[in-house]
């Protein structure tokens, strides 16, 4: 009687977080699964195309751009954010003064809405009147047209989401590194461990689950990047800025291709199943649990 009261109230907590997943995950992933076997405008009744519009995904050059930018993307962002994040944590952690000050001042990006932080990055970036070209001609170089060059366009919105999002992951890291047991500290004090050691064989093992936590999620939004691009670039010049997501929004509400965005926004779907899957199958080995 008591344990099926327990799995009551557990299935009662559960119950909200198991609706909204039904109606904003698993609903929209079945809906897609079907608008992706038909020819579909949105202003006339569909066609069944079955499976053509994946079909069409192997000779689309644009699919293949937008695949190529989002994986350069999420492969430099992610290291660069976990990095940035992962340092100004450890700098935190130091029990400075007035922490809580740089604390509230470090979450700011994170918790500014994209759009606004797009709009004065764009001003950041004007060729000859922006203040990162002014602080390059202070050291007599000559910056680039960022969010127009062929070259410099996606690292300056990488350098742009790593600025707006460390944040999230320093408080994940803030978090973990203030749970380590000080006496693990101590104990390689009395034995003589250097620093380094000290955070090689201490704190990166015992921060490794925020650590993976923080590289799961920050891989799906990398794979999921959208409003940034879209405002500071409309992801140019030609296609070096254009995003999966972006093109997928393009060829169904710029062109209202709906069953073939669906055939791709599965394929995105599946490249971050199988990527998360295997980070799950490394964190056995590489994530240590207190257990």
């Amino acid at each position: 009687m008591w344990r099926r009261r327990e799995a009551l109230t557990a299935w009662l907590f559960i119950l909200p977080s198991l609706i909204g997943f039904l109606i904003f995950t698993a609903g929209p992933v079945v809906a897609a699964g079907a608008i992706s076997l038909l020819n579909w405008n949105l202003f006339s009744a569909p066609t069944w195309a079955g499976l053509h519009n994946f079909a069409r995904l192997g000779p689309d050059p644009t699919f293949w751009a937008a695949l190529g930018n989002t994986a350069y993307f999420t492969l430099v962002s992610v290291p660069l954010t976990i990095l940035v994040s992962l340092v100004l944590a450890l700098l935190l952690n130091q029990g400075l003064q007035r922490i809580a000050v740089f604390r509230s001042l470090l979450l700011l990006p994170y918790a500014t809405i994209t759009v606004a932080v797009a709009f004065v990055w764009i001003w950041l970036y004007i060729p000859h009147d922006g203040l990162v070209n002014a602080v390059l001609g202070w050291f007599g170089i000559d910056g680039p047209s960022w969010l127009i060059s062929d070259t410099w366009a996606m690292p300056a919105l990488i350098l742009m989401s790593v600025w707006k999002s460390f944040g999230f992951g320093m408080v994940v890291f803030l978090a973990g590194l203030q749970a380590i047991p000080q006496q693990l500290y101590e104990a390689g004090r009395v034995d003589g461990t250097s620093p380094w050691n000290s955070f090689r064989h201490i704190t990166l093992p015992m921060l490794s689950p925020a650590l993976f936590f923080v590289i799961v999620t920050s891989v799906i939004g990398s794979f999921q990047v959208f409003d940034q691009a879209l405002i500071m670039t409309n992801g140019g010049p030609g296609t070096r800025t254009t995003t999966l997501v972006m093109y997928i929004y393009r060829t169904g509400f710029e062109n209202y291709d709906q069953g073939y965005a669906a055939a791709q926004s599965l394929v995105l779907f599946a490249f971050i199943v199988l990527i998360t899957t295997t980070q799950f199958l490394f964190q056995r080995r590489l994530v240590h649990y207190d257990n």
